[in-house]
């Protein structure tokens, strides 16, 4: 009877130990770690490794990719990762460019995305993309009630000439399409390039009455030292995609007076209790700050921590209709997104539908003034 009972435990291990592997779920994460997006692609590797060991209650191993910011290898890595590394999810890119390149990839292969940069995306077209960071459509209105409120009626526009900056601009034209506000320049330049020297002369020789700025990350400064060379004293304006540490350092003292739309996370200390992103987002950064020191906290290292809290939330969800490593996994994961409701994060509260796979309002954007390097509320 002994050796019955030994050789029944055997077989009852041997069955259940498949499905102890089968339920681990994988995670891969595609971030631009160098090239033009590095102040961006390191923080949010740094969230990432700060993300428990399970999602859901499911255990979870994360493959981190660096794609260098080049869209084309952003594909390959999303491919490998799926066709290879069989993931449940990928989280990422980080820039809008290769974050579109992914959206592209897990259309085809049917895997879910969560993806750390507002993409020019419809829920209807492309099912399987998810963004967390605010929609330049949200964060551009609180750009144009500024404006309205400083008496701005001519803008000029100098911007990445790509996916962002074009979402960059049409998200401020989204926004003042009922106003007198009318954009009476448009300038372009690539994240490598070294000089907007030409673009600026032609901004200014527009007489606006403010600039907006469509960059993102350090190069997002460039345009600075020479507005102000040139004696530009209007207002200038920014975007979201420039809410780091790393852009405050690069611009120095030409940054001071710059209102930008940002996150609400920079400034959680600064925000009234009542709003509900303060708690999680002062809990958040007092989890960063341990692990990488005092200051360190910024936007991007947020997003990628909401990209996380969405997760865990969505496969909680997922994971009691089937089991990681599964298609039918996959298409409930993506239910799951899809169904998330009043999802509270460090950038903004996420309410998605079969229309919207951002689900952010307005609580997702308030206005910051650059004082000596610092993120000052804009009440």
């Amino acid at each position: 009877m002994k050796k019955l009972g030994k050789r029944w435990l055997v077989m009852a291990l041997a069955a259940i130990l498949p499905l102890a592997v089968q339920a681990r779920m994988k995670v891969g994460v595609i971030l631009g770690e160098t090239g033009p997006g590095a102040s961006l692609g390191i923080p949010f590797k740094n969230s990432v490794l700060l993300m428990p060991k399970t999602l859901g209650g499911v255990p979870v191993d994360y493959i981190v990719q660096d794609d260098q910011t080049d869209p084309t290898l952003t594909v390959k890595l999303a491919r490998k990762l799926i066709e290879q590394d069989k993931v449940d999810l990928i989280i990422g890119s980080g820039s809008a460019p290769t974050a579109m390149a992914v959206a592209e990839v897990v259309q085809e292969l049917k895997t879910p995305q969560i993806s750390l940069s507002p993409i020019p995306i419809t829920a209807q077209k492309y099912p399987w993309s998810f963004s967390v960071p605010m929609p330049p459509s949200i964060g551009m209105g609180s750009v144009a009630a500024s404006m309205k409120q400083h008496g701005v009626k001519r803008v000029g526009y100098l911007g990445y000439s790509d996916s962002w900056g074009d979402l960059v601009l049409s998200g401020f034209k989204h926004n003042i399409k009922d106003t007198d506000i009318a954009v009476v320049a448009n300038e372009r330049y690539a994240r490598t390039d070294n000089s907007v020297t030409g673009q600026v002369l032609r901004l200014i020789a527009a007489r606006p009455d403010a600039i907006l700025l469509g960059g993102s990350g350090t190069a997002g400064a460039l345009p600075y030292a020479p507005l102000r060379e040139r004696g530009y004293k209007g207002l200038i304006y920014n975007n979201s995609g420039i809410i780091n540490n790393d852009f405050l350092r690069v611009g120095g003292k030409s940054l001071n007076g710059t209102y930008a739309v940002a996150g609400p996370v920079v400034v959680a200390e600064q925000l009234p209790d009542s709003n509900p992103i303060k708690k999680v987002a002062l809990n958040f950064k007092a989890v960063y700050e341990k692990a990488y020191g005092k200051g360190t906290l910024n936007a991007f290292s947020a997003i990628a921590w909401d990209a996380y809290l969405l997760a865990d939330h969505a496969v909680a969800q997922a994971a009691k209709k089937s089991k990681p490593g599964s298609a039918d996994f996959r298409a409930a994961l993506r239910d799951a997104l899809e169904a998330s409701k009043e999802v509270v994060g460090t950038q903004g509260v996420f309410n998605m539908s079969k229309t919207d796979h951002n689900g952010m309002d307005s609580r997702s954007g308030v206005m910051v003034q650059i004082e000596n390097g610092k993120w000052k509320l804009v009440q």
